[in-house]
């Protein structure tokens, strides 16, 4: 499956689910806490936190994107890049955990001759942040995906923000088993080269101030409303889904 076929069906799947689609913004970032788009969410921060009306509560976009944390990992692992296009679907303050998770099951799992990308649902697995009962509970009663496929996480690897003062929130994570070819079993939490991560949800429900790192940060207190974020990497489904 071409990159391109790969975004025309993230984005067709949403534009059919009520979702406005947005061009991708410049690389070269309004923000003023960044220089370059570093997420595909950057665009949509205004949003979150407030300060403008988005055009639709709905959104999704393949936006271009420089994440330059990740330079010194390039080469030493499968799955990093520097300048890549995030495919995501946001609500701003529409719905939440209930309907996003299964939304993004859903286009994973549809079978390519649907227009969906046609994953073996026990291919996948799933992490959530570390008390998030909620979460898990929709993972495993609703979309069905089995208790020991579910794997909780902390504020490293589970709880999400640009890395600067802004939006951020818990998130939860689907993974696709390579196969014991590229690594141990254990699922992600044991290998993140085997078990890769094909997408993010993130819960965005807060403010964070100034901090180090991905967990030395205050919680500021509650967006305006609970919103969606996700992010999938269409280079990296595209290299999954070419072999």
């Amino acid at each position: 499956m071409e990159s391109a076929e790969v975004a025309r069906r993230f984005l067709t799947f949403f534009e059919e689910r009520g979702h406005t689609v947005v061009p991708s913004a410049s690389l070269v970032a309004e923000d003023p806490t960044l220089l370059l788009v570093n997420a595909g969410m950057v665009p949509f921060k205004p949003y979150f936190l407030g300060q403008r009306t988005p055009p639709s509560p709905r959104m999704t976009s393949a936006q271009k994107c420089v994440r330059t944390p990740d330079i010194e990992e390039v080469g030493k692992t499968t799955r990093h890049a520097t300048f890549f296009q995030m495919l995501g679907n946001f609500s701003i303050g529409d719905y939440f955990k209930e309907q996003a998770i299964p939304f993004a099951w859903e286009l994973l799992t549809r079978p390519r001759e649907e227009g969906g990308f046609g994953f073996p649902e026990d291919k996948l697995w799933v992490t959530v942040f570390q008390d998030d009962d909620e979460a898990q509970s929709i993972w495993h009663h609703k979309v069905g995906v089995p208790l020991d496929r579910i794997q909780r996480r902390g504020m490293e690897d589970n709880f999400w923000s640009m890395g600067v003062p802004g939006p951020c929130g818990p998130c939860s994570e689907i993974y696709y088993d390579r196969g014991p070819e590229y690594g141990r079993e254990g699922g992600p939490v044991a290998d993140e080269d085997r078990y890769l991560e094909v997408w993010n949800l993130v819960f965005m429900q807060y403010e964070r101030g100034p901090g180090e790192g991905k967990a030395d940060f205050p919680i500021l207190g509650e967006l305006p409303a609970k919103n969606i974020d996700t992010g999938m990497g269409l280079e990296r489904m595209a290299a999954i889904l070419q072999g």
